[in-house]
């Protein structure tokens, strides 16, 4: 594949003016956060948030310069309130003033674009699954605004504190689980601004006693917004899988979901496509209520693997709503290898995107 260079994209848009200054934004500055990574380009444009409504033409006329550049697969531009200091790279959190969580090997994030794709049963089960290949596994619903794991796991106790500073996580099906949704009522509402989000999400990572893990999976909550920056810059991720439903109007927000954990350098694991099929419980029939493919399609076009391909079936939800996930009740089923067989590729991406040290020949 041809490769795409910074300055090919930066003389592109250096072609875009700014309609009130009459300058190309290149010069103006407003350029940011510039990712590329095989063929697929993203970036920011910094702008007054007060003139977000007019500057929407202006990050369409970007996208379009640089989607003609020959090698580029794809394009995704997003408007950013202005920095007093225009940023040339991505952001990203220096590594010491990352979380220490060295009892924890590895730490990956369940995201979505857009909610109601399955995520969190996605989250559980893939959890449950790398327990049973015998991986000591916490599980953490960051989920803030409507934590479900409490319900799906079959939780109900309020979580203790031995000191009053630190909280003693649960434990369900063979695993270690922290939600807020354990210390407040299940219909309360949470009416919380952005930095109490980012406070609490930090107090379960540094003050649970979650001890030693082979893997903690983060349930996040969908989009892209205060709790996943919060995640992916003050927490040492190793990657994050991204689920959605086939249809074009979820795939659109998982571009939104991948580029943004590309931004802060959190490595793409890969899509799991949820809902992917209707199969009748009577006849067999099968019907793809929300299209056909478009996670897998969609993971090739990003540059992303593709993990695999969930139904739509009654048990999985039956098995959720009773807090006894599918991969737990029903170990042997169809359903319970599909998830099996994903978190097994987890694992392999995780193995292929670890950081590699040098290599010493001896002569």
């Amino acid at each position: 594949m041809p490769h795409v260079s910074e300055q090919q994209v930066l003389g592109a848009l250096s072609t875009i003016l700014e309609p009130e200054q009459k300058k190309d934004i290149v010069t103006l500055g407003m350029v940011s956060g510039l990712v590329i990574k095989e063929g697929h380009v993203s970036f920011s444009l910094d702008i007054d948030p007060a003139k977000a409504p007019q500057m929407d033409p202006l990050r369409k006329a970007a996208e379009k310069a640089v989607h003609q550049i020959p090698a580029v697969l794809s394009v995704t531009a997003l408007l950013t309130a202005h920095h007093a200091t225009p940023q040339k790279h991505p952001p990203s959190q220096p590594e010491s003033q990352k979380l220490n969580l060295d009892s924890m090997r590895q730490i990956i994030a369940v995201a979505s674009g857009k909610g109601g794709v399955g995520k969190s049963t996605t989250a559980v089960n893939l959890a449950l699954s790398l327990s049973r290949q015998g991986l000591t596994v916490g599980l953490m619903d960051a989920d803030i605004y409507g934590p479900s794991l409490p319900r799906m796991m079959g939780l109900s106790a309020r979580p203790d504190s031995p000191d009053g500073k630190t909280l003693l996580p649960l434990r369900a099906h063979g695993i270690t689980c922290m939600s807020v949704g354990l210390l407040v009522a299940e219909d309360t509402p949470m009416i919380w601004r952005g930095p109490m989000v980012q406070s609490a999400l930090t107090q379960m990572l540094r003050d649970v006693v979650w001890g030693e893990l082979d893997i903690l999976v983060v349930d996040l909550p969908p989009g892209t917004g205060d709790a996943q920056l919060t995640m992916a810059q003050q927490v040492p991720l190793d990657g994050a899988v991204i689920v959605s439903t086939p249809q074009d109007i979820a795939l659109l927000d998982v571009r939104k979901s991948i580029n943004m954990f590309r931004k802060v350098s959190v490595p793409i694991l890969g899509l799991v496509e949820n809902m992917s099929v209707y199969i009748c419980p009577n006849c067999g029939h099968e019907a793809h209520i929300f299209g056909q493919d478009g996670a897998a399609r969609e993971a090739k076009k990003m540059g992303a693997a593709f993990l695999g391909a969930m139904p739509l079936h009654r048990d999985i939800r039956e098995t959720s709503d009773s807090g006894t996930p599918i991969v737990v009740s029903a170990p042997d089923s169809a359903q319970a290898k599909i998830y099996n067989d994903i978190a097994q590729k987890v694992r392999h991406q995780l193995t292929a995107h670890r950081p590699q040290g040098p290599s010493i020949s001896m002569q």
